[in-house]
């Protein structure tokens, strides 16, 4: 039986913790051939969400549009597996922090993103719930050095003076680009990403709260009026617990990794829905569509199907099976 529910009514249903007629589900992963034009990223995006009749959507653009927009210069892999090549850093010393200033987000890699977005809303016309992809500000800085995650702990220690100054440009700069996702091109909310920082393997707690926390409750606080903010922790020993005051109405993290909380345990200690359930490295991507049936049916079972949005632990895989797909839709129910 069809849900006598709309998709924008099931998933604010679920994030309020109210009876749902089906968990809602989506899914999202790159497209590296044709994510470096607004109307390629707009049309695969679009493909994905209509293939497998998904109820919200989160934009998955390329990963470095933020470190082009100050600078870093990259170039596509060429194929549909490899991320692109890092050709040059903006940041390659310690010196280079004083660079980065506040960015007009109507110019470069942001304004292409924006009008990506625009086409997505454009082609959903408000069917169901979208939120635009934003990276935490320390995330950003460390893209810039050409992801080198010591390089950017060293600035920590040497240069926070400078590493601050840097950041806060970063964050003014992100801010601003969220509020324009949601009041210029369409978007719904934002899916903020820590990336590979909020995690006890990269940084200590302290070293998050002193150059990771205040920076993203500032991004978080431009868009508090938004109705689809999601927090997105996807790493192994993460720091959740650290985040679940975030001003969110949702949290996806890796809940079937190592050193991290299950959903379960999660529901327990917040009113935040829960988002998650299918790990994009092993059952998506390798298992057959009976193992997907079975792990999306088990987070339901886990979850008892309320305050939970049906996702992925992270980006899906390049190549993850078109039957796994249409299984995680056949397990949730049309």
């Amino acid at each position: 039986m069809a849900s006598a529910m709309t998709k924008r009514e099931q998933v604010q249903a679920a994030l309020r913790g109210e009876p749902v007629d089906r968990v809602p589900g989506g899914m999202w992963g790159h497209d590296l051939l044709r994510e470096w034009t607004p109307e390629g990223l707009a049309a695969w995006t679009l493909e994905g969400y209509r293939a497998y009749d998904w109820d919200f959507i989160k934009v998955n653009p390329r990963a470095t549009y933020y470190a082009e927009a100050w600078g870093s210069r990259y170039e596509p892999s060429g194929n549909a597996y490899d991320q692109p090549r890092l050709i040059d850093p903006a940041i390659k010393t310690a010196a280079d922090l004083h660079y980065i200033k506040p960015l007009d987000v109507h110019q470069g890699p942001f304004a292409e993103h924006l009008e990506g977005l625009r086409l997505i809303g454009e082609g959903l016309a408000g069917e169901a719930p979208l939120a635009q992809t934003v990276f935490c500000p320390i995330s950003v800085i460390n893209r810039l050095t050409g992801s080198d995650i010591e390089k950017t702990r060293g600035f920590m220690h040497e240069a926070p003076a400078d590493l601050h100054l840097a950041l806060a440009s970063v964050t003014k700069t992100l801010g601003d680009y969220a509020v324009a996702c949601i009041e210029e091109a369409g978007a719904d909310g934002i899916f903020f990403a820590t990336v590979e920082w909020a995690t006890h393997d990269t940084v200590s707690e302290a070293e998050y709260c002193e150059f990771g926390r205040p920076y993203d409750l500032q991004v978080l606080a431009r868009v508090q009026q938004a109705s689809f903010n999601v927090l997105h922790d996807c790493r192994e020993n993460n720091m959740l617990d650290l985040l679940l005051d975030y001003p969110v109405h949702a949290l996806n993290w890796a809940d079937t990794s190592p050193g991290n909380p299950t959903l379960e345990q999660v529901q327990v200690m917040t009113d935040k829905a829960v988002m998650g359930g299918v790990n994009r490295d092993t059952t998506l991507s390798k298992g057959t569509p009976e193992q997907v049936m079975a792990e999306v049916r088990a987070a339901v079972q886990q979850t008892d199907g309320r305050r939970f949005l049906l996702g992925p632990n992270c980006s899906v895989l390049p190549g993850t099976p078109d039957a796994n797909y249409r299984a995680i839709r056949e397990a949730l129910g049309s």
